[in-house]
């Protein structure tokens, strides 16, 4: 996970920023290992 909160106490937006990235993550890696294999497989 490239966003880890290392246990400070994070403001408001910072938590919310925190909760979008841990759930936007995993969708942005599997479309970037998708684009690699749609590259390789041409």
């Amino acid at each position: 996970m490239v966003f880890c909160s290392s246990g400070q106490d994070l403001t408001t937006t910072g938590a919310y920023i925190e909760m979008v990235s841990r759930l936007l993550e995993p969708a942005l890696l599997t479309l970037a290992v998708l684009a690699v294999r749609g590259r390789v497989k041409r």
